[in-house]
């Protein structure tokens, strides 16, 4: 076979494929794959808001002041939610907060959907005793207080709007084995006598509070 027999195409150099060069499925899984911060980093971040919560509450449980609220009515069995008792104080009544000094500033607008952030400043009673007496609210205060006397905390609240008023005390969690008896217990006196049912609570220097114990008449109960 002569050179003018040969087709030009087949003398056409093909282009060199470098063996380290990836190919397209390896590329592929490249692209696909994360650098490794992008799954622990939120990871930790869900860690430590999971943790910072009840290690909030250990701190407020240890080093809070102690300060004794009236309750409200309330149903002792809320079965759609589960097996804890919901709580309503007296300074959870907007009509209540409102009458105090620096109430009406916050609680104007109650009809209306306008969440803030309020401080309700309680005053311990006279003399101690037991079953304690509950702590006097004497005013509201957008800012946290700084002219507080030694008998006074500040208790941090959030208006929701529409009459909602929380504290993040409104619910506790009670042992099964004394759940049926405590229910029984406050279901009863309550409708007697809605003073001799007052809630313990820790609160901190920041304003944050957790509920410690319960009194029912003479009896106490600790969560």
């Amino acid at each position: 076979m002569t050179s003018d027999n040969l087709n030009p195409e087949t003398l056409t150099p093909q282009p060199m494929v470098p063996e380290t060069a990836p190919r397209p499925t390896e590329q592929r899984s490249r692209q696909r794959r994360l650098p490794g911060w992008r799954l622990w980093v939120p990871l930790a971040i869900q860690s430590v808001l999971i943790v910072a919560v009840p290690a909030q509450d250990a701190v407020t449980y240890a080093t809070g002041t102690s300060v004794t609220l009236q309750t409200a009515p309330v149903d002792p069995y809320d079965f759609m939610r589960g097996y804890y008792q919901t709580l309503s104080y007296d300074i959870s009544q907007p009509n209540t907060l409102r009458t105090l000094p620096g109430g009406e500033a916050i609680f104007a607008n109650s009809g209306y959907w306008n969440p803030r952030s309020f401080y309700v400043v309680l005053e311990s009673p006279q003399t101690p005793a037991s079953p304690p007496e509950p702590w006097r609210p004497v005013r509201i205060s957008v800012e946290k207080p700084t002219d507080l006397s030694p008998q006074q905390v500040a208790l941090k609240g959030e208006y929701t709007g529409v009459g909602g008023i929380t504290y993040g005390l409104e619910r506790y969690y009670m042992p099964a084995a004394r759940r049926q008896d405590v229910n029984a217990d406050i279901n009863q006196t309550q409708w007697q006598d809605q003073t001799a049912f007052v809630v313990d609570i820790k609160v901190d220097g920041r304003g944050n509070a957790v509920p410690v114990g319960l009194w029912v008449r003479d009896r106490n109960y600790r969560f």
